[in-house]
C-alpha cells in the first residue's frame, strides 16, 4: 500500500457519518411542512386548529419512521 492512499476500513469510516447529516433537517422539515399544511387547510376550511394537530402528528409519526429506518438500514 502507497504512503498516501487512505485505508479501505479508514475510507469507509470517515464517510459513514456523512449519511446522518441531513437526517435531522430532513426531520424539521417534514414537521414543519405539515404544520403548515395544517394552518392554510385551518384557515381555508375554518377548523383551526384541529387540521393544524392532526398534521402536525402526522409529520412528527412520519418524519421519526424515517429517521428510524434510515438508522437501522445504516447499521446493518
Amino acid at each position: 500500500m502507497k504512503e498516501n492512499e487512505p485505508r479501505k476500513d479508514e475510507d469507509h469510516n470517515s464517510n459513514s457519518w456523512v449519511g446522518y447529516l441531513g437526517l435531522g433537517s430532513q426531520l424539521a422539515i417534514t414537521v414543519v411542512i405539515m404544520v403548515l399544511l395544517g394552518v392554510w387547510l385551518d384557515k381555508k376550511f375554518a377548523t383551526e386548529p384541529v387540521l393544524t394537530i392532526i398534521f402536525s402528528f402526522i409529520g412528527i409519526a412520519g418524519g421519526m419512521y424515517n429517521f428510524i429506518k434510515t438508522t437501522l438500514k445504516s447499521d446493518k
